[in-house]
């Protein structure tokens, strides 16, 4: 998609050729609230001092928190396939227990990289022909980093760790999303099944959102990167 967009593709902190933060009792240096500072502040570095963002799952998370904490900076905001963290764990119930169990089980120490570590290709599951083949090369380095795969987990033990509270204190305070959100979920994966209208819980969080729905699995940037990259340009124009 990168082409078509003419856009800064940054690893996230913890996450493929990016560093991995320093552990943290509370894994406060893998929050939402640290990686939206460094990502700023390398855009900041790049020359720009303000720019839209755009994430996917993981991405959407510092990519929310990015527009939440500094308003003057982001002008406009796409989340695709992701609520704000404490959404998620606040509607957490037997179907999400059953489909979302990797939250819970990667908050647990050590473990989660064991199992991962023994086998990552079997782990995730994926296959060249869903990414292509050079997404899946630098997929493949990544799994099989030890130190990539633990920054990998803390991203998500920061989640039940620390920035649920983050959300919990922005929602307590009344504070929103001031720039223009587009909220995108891919229809043939589970977040709608699970927790309804995304759209609906995102209007909970922001000020003017706009969304809607996406034909594709969960890797919509692999499975459908058309309609991905005309719903984003068409937001951005």
């Amino acid at each position: 998609m990168a082409p078509s967009l003419a856009v800064i593709c940054p690893d996230l902190p913890g996450f493929g050729k990016s560093y991995v933060p320093t552990d943290a009792p509370d894994s406060q240096n893998s929050s939402k609230r640290e990686k939206a500072a460094v990502l700023i502040e390398a855009m900041g570095r790049l020359g720009y001092d303000r720019f839209s963002v755009v994430g996917h799952d993981r991405g959407s998370y510092s990519a929310f928190r990015m527009a939440m904490d500094r308003p003057e900076i982001i002008e406009k905001l796409i989340v695709v396939d992701c609520l704000p963290i404490l959404e998620h764990l606040e509607r957490a119930d037997w179907k999400f227990a059953r489909d979302w169990y990797h939250w819970f089980f990667f908050a647990q120490p050590e473990k989660p990289e064991r199992a991962i570590l023994a086998d990552p290709v079997a782990w995730y599951g994926l296959t060249a022909d869903v990414m292509g083949s050079d997404a899946y090369d630098d997929m493949l380095r990544a799994i099989r980093n030890p130190k990539v795969v633990h920054g990998m987990v803390e991203d998500y033990r920061a989640g039940v760790r620390i920035d649920h509270h983050h959300d919990r204190e922005d929602r307590d305070a009344g504070k929103k999303v001031q720039c223009p959100t587009l909220c995108l979920w891919s229809t043939r994966d589970d977040l709608e099944q699970i927790h309804g209208n995304p759209l609906a819980i995102w209007r909970n969080w922001a000020t003017d959102v706009q969304g809607f729905g996406i034909d594709s699995g969960h890797h919509v940037a692999e499975e459908n990167p058309e309609a991905l990259a005309s719903a984003i340009l068409t937001f951005l124009q």
